[in-house]
């Protein structure tokens, strides 16, 4: 008896062609996203970008918005991967309607409305609030250090700028005067015809020459910028003594004008910097997120270019504010986080904090606390609660809340450099990422 298999209708013909949106699950993401372009999120700074009814008509800004937002989202982010999706992926297909844009165009709306596109993540934090998602009893505050779109073989130190912009100088005049010389000999030799073209590679050379130089000029501005600021801080300071009727002091070595020769600037992100990380050193960004204990929703989120996290507290702090228009009851923090003026300002703002003072372990005291200047200071009391607690401290809901965020964007999401170059854009990259980790959020709760 031969076995029988269900008909394989490939070559059948659907006489009543069912809607793109019928290939897609009814709980699928895409289908939120959809929902939200098109009922929740306010596009009016994007679709007024418009104004001229002149030329072909543009593509659909609330279909172009949820193609990224979903893209992103999959764990897509490259324009070309998003428009081979279109043709190829049935929940990205029901985005464009089956009218997939080209990657140019998907690339050019991005590029052209990428501030707007950041502005998304307070309007999606809003949502996710009135959904009850957010509480703001315990936020946790972390960093996590992400690759730029650059080498890090790419950077090159001040020493070496100034004795590879020496070595280049010499290289090109050498060229240009034996240049000079075949030119004279070309000339009396072949009169006025041609013969007398310079090698393409010196140009090449001059280019970068011309690149090391304004690289060592703006590490040189930087330097002379610290130098002043310090300057003017050392003179407070002494103000500040004689004052206070102190002593000024052996007089401190006047700051130095000149870079220090380690100091590095990359040639294809200028604004990124080498940042340490567990397994080893990066070119790259320090990404910052304030995420609410109730369902890891991002709150607040930041980018430096400095491996510290110390001044990122503040910041973190003022965007929830701002954000959601009051402050959280509780904050934890880790040590890199821990200062005096940290602890007041979230004294200040009546918030509980629960910020490490040292390498914190339950029920040890840490280093820093053990050398604080005085034991009635913020650090010290600080110290001195986390050890109380024990293990029962509020301080261990900080990595069971912050850390699975960024195991989602990197590892299941697969985010792990920026596209984009530049501190401004990367900043707000940095944003349309927790903009969608908020939207996978909402979809779960829906």
């Amino acid at each position: 008896m031969s076995k029988q298999f269900r008909p394989w209708k490939i070559d059948d013909v659907q006489l009543l062609p069912p809607s793109v949106q019928d290939y897609v699950p009814a709980d699928h993401l895409s289908r939120l996203i959809v929902s939200l372009v098109r009922e929740s999120l306010d596009l009016s700074e994007i679709v007024g970008s418009y104004p001229s009814g002149l030329g072909q008509p543009p593509f659909d800004p609330r279909l172009m918005t949820g193609l990224l937002l979903h893209g992103y989202a999959s764990g897509l982010y490259s324009s070309r991967r998003l428009a081979r999706a279109s043709v190829e992926r049935a929940d990205f297909m029901m985005i464009v309607a089956g009218d997939p844009p080209d990657f140019r165009t998907i690339s050019e709306f991005r590029r052209r409305h990428l501030k707007a596109l950041a502005g998304l993540f307070v309007q999606v934090l809003r949502l996710a609030e009135k959904a009850g998602l957010v509480k703001l009893g315990h936020v946790a505050l972390d960093g996590t250090k992400i690759r730029a779109n650059a080498s890090k073989h790419k950077a090159m130190s001040y020493e070496r700028m100034k004795k590879r912009e020496a070595e280049l100088k010499a290289e090109v005049d050498r060229w240009l005067e034996a240049a000079e010389a075949a030119d004279r000999a070309e000339d009396r030799l072949y009169g006025d015809r041609r013969g007398d073209e310079m090698p393409g590679w010196v140009a090449d050379k001059r280019k970068r020459l011309a690149r090391i130089r304004q690289a060592k000029a703006e590490l040189e501005a930087e330097a002379r910028a610290a130098a002043e600021a310090e300057k003017k801080a050392r003179a407070e300071a002494q103000d500040r003594r004689r004052a206070e009727g102190k002593t000024a002091g052996k007089p401190a070595a006047p700051p130095k004008m000149e870079p220090d020769g380690k100091a590095q600037r990359n040639f294809s992100d200028p604004e990124s910097r080498i940042l340490k990380t567990k397994d080893g050193y990066i070119q790259g960004y320090n990404a910052q997120a304030a995420v609410d204990g109730a369902a890891q929703i991002i709150v607040a989120q930041t980018l430096t270019n400095s491996s510290s996290d110390q001044a990122q507290l503040v910041p973190l702090l003022e965007g929830i504010r701002s954000n959601l228009g009051r402050n959280p009851d509780e904050v934890s923090a880790d040590a890199g986080y821990c200062s005096d003026a940290n602890l007041r300002s979230v004294k200040r703002r009546r918030i509980e904090g629960y910020i490490a003072t040292g390498r914190q372990k339950h029920g040890t005291r840490s280093a820093t606390a053990k050398k604080a200047s005085a034991p009635g200071s913020l650090i010290a009391r600080m110290s001195t609660r986390l050890k109380r607690a024990g293990h029962r401290s509020r301080y261990r809901l900080r990595k069971q809340i912050v850390e699975p965020v960024f195991g989602q964007i990197k590892q299941a999401r697969g985010f792990r450099q920026f596209l984009l170059r530049g501190i401004d854009k990367v900043r707000a990259e940095w944003a349309l990422i927790c903009t969608v980790h908020n939207l996978t959020k909402l979809a779960r709760a829906a």
